[in-house]
């Protein structure tokens, strides 16, 4: 459906090679790359100062010139076309010719985060992902591509990293992102066009590692390092260390938008969080210089973050503090949307074996928000209002219109509060739309709770399956 009829080039085929240094082209020029379809994108690398650079693209047979400069660098803009392919694209100087092959034109996202966008569909030793085997088996796809950054955490900005395109086969999807898999070939699927996912991410990562010198200037807390003996063992957490080192190297790169998993590692600071999103996100985007590309993002899962604090276990460490300041920024940032995890948590497992939930979830969100395919749910309910009257409290939502179910089960997980301040379990009644809420300890009600734990387990749901968010009323 895609392919059409190559034309022969025979600037292609006449390949020179001669002494003078090489070009080279960033990493993300390869073979079997993924061009965002009807879109202007960058074509950059380095060579002789002073070098005259074309670049020949066989879908409309045009040359685009270029010179090296000062600092030895180069880059080109590229009109690309439908989604479509395969094609080449020759890279010539006075001396050489690179030839690259099997190119589409589709969707590209990039996909980012921490441990969770990390764990491959083979999952870490010893802890699996879910169905994860029959998925790789099944994953050949010429029409999805894959490339990832490799770790590297520095104190200097990168220009390239050492990786190329890769088809979807066993061999390749096997040690790729699983949330990232399960996001992309849902969207290939749905769209019938080529995808392309470029994977950035580090296992243990703080949000502050994936941001640079200027974004943090209003956060204190954010040391920075000016010296390579300033990285520990946990560099990844160090602020700036991983935009220098992961991200700087792919921006430019023309994508559709962004995925991003991360925030177990910011769970201690979850007052900052939703600044430090918010400021992450419109920096990317002012860095990208593609408006307010579309950012979905998961939350983090329920897990019991209390066995990392043995002996000094505050209220603060609770979980459900970073899961709310995620649900803030959703509305926070705009083009944005966030997937709620709140039914794959594990309680001693901070990795969920469930990575298809979250991963689907996020596409739900791509699907409907950026490429307006109406007819189904891509977002969780969310608290809207209570109504207080004669002790009890009845709770509404928004994105509830074919309802919510808590699947015939009892609803254990909302505690109801008093002037006093402290919380009881309350009685649950589940209407079409909304909850009824009462407890025999609090006569009159003030605040409610939901969910608001470290690890619990979902209760509520939309008609859809999609779980509703730990949240809270009161701000106590």
């Amino acid at each position: 459906k895609i392919a059409k009829p190559l034309l022969i080039l025979a600037l292609i085929v006449l390949p020179i090679s001669f002494c003078n240094a090489k070009i080279t082209c960033s990493a993300l020029i390869s073979d079997n790359m993924v061009l965002q379809r009807n879109a202007t994108v960058k074509f950059w690398g380095s060579g002789n100062v002073g070098d005259k650079i074309s670049v020949f693209t066989e879908w409309n047979n045009t040359k685009t010139a270029t010179v090296c400069g000062n600092d030895g660098k180069w880059n080109v803009s590229l009109q690309t076309t439908d989604a479509g392919g395969p094609y080449k694209v020759a890279v010539s100087s006075k001396s050489e010719i690179i030839t690259f092959r099997n190119i589409l034109f589709g969707e590209v996202w990039l996909c980012s985060g921490q441990s969770n966008m990390e764990m491959p569909l083979k999952g870490f030793q010893g802890q699996p992902v879910k169905n994860g085997n029959e998925i790789i088996v099944r994953s050949t796809n010429t029409n999805i591509r894959l490339i990832t950054v490799p770790r590297a955490t520095v104190i200097e900005p990168k220009d390239d990293f050492e990786g190329k395109w890769e088809v979807a086969s066993p061999k390749s999807t096997a040690n790729f992102s699983a949330t990232a898999w399960y996001f992309g070939s849902l969207l290939q699927e749905v769209l019938d066009v080529p995808i392309g996912l470029i994977h950035v991410s580090y296992g243990g990562s703080s949000m502050e590692a994936w941001m640079n010198q200027e974004m943090l200037k209003d956060f204190a807390s954010a040391k920075i390092p000016t010296t390579k003996e300033e990285l520990t063992k946990d560099a990844n957490r160090v602020p700036t260390t991983l935009f220098n080192g992961m991200l700087s190297p792919v921006i430019g790169y023309r994508i559709k938008g962004c995925i991003w998993y991360q925030g177990e590692s910011n769970y201690e600071r979850a007052s900052e969080y939703t600044a430090l999103m918010k400021k992450m996100v419109s920096s990317w985007r002012v860095l990208w210089k593609q408006g307010d590309f579309p950012f979905y993002y998961a939350q983090i899962a329920p897990f019991n973050y209390a066995q990392f604090h043995p002996k000094d276990n505050l209220e603060k460490y609770n979980s459900a503090y970073l899961r709310e300041a995620q649900l803030k920024a959703s509305a926070a940032i705009p083009n944005s949307g966030m997937a709620v995890l709140m039914d794959v948590g594990e309680e001693n497992n901070i990795h969920p074996m469930d990575k298809e939930k979250g991963g689907n979830r996020l596409a739900f969100q791509a699907l409907a928000k950026t490429y307006g395919i109406e007819g189904f749910e891509f977002e969780s309910p969310k608290y809207k209002s209570m109504e207080i009257k004669d002790g009890s409290v009845t709770v509404s939502f928004d994105n509830v219109e074919n309802g919510i179910t808590a699947y015939d089960k009892e609803v254990t997980g909302f505690e109801l509060a008093g002037e006093d301040k402290i919380f009881y379990p309350a009685k649950t009644v589940v209407r079409r739309k909304s909850v009824v809420l009462t407890s025999d300890k609090v006569i009159k009600p003030v605040a409610i709770r939901y969910l608001f734990k470290d690890f619990a387990k979902a209760e509520l749901f939309s008609g859809g399956g999609l779980p509703i968010s730990s949240f809270r009323t009161d701000e106590w």
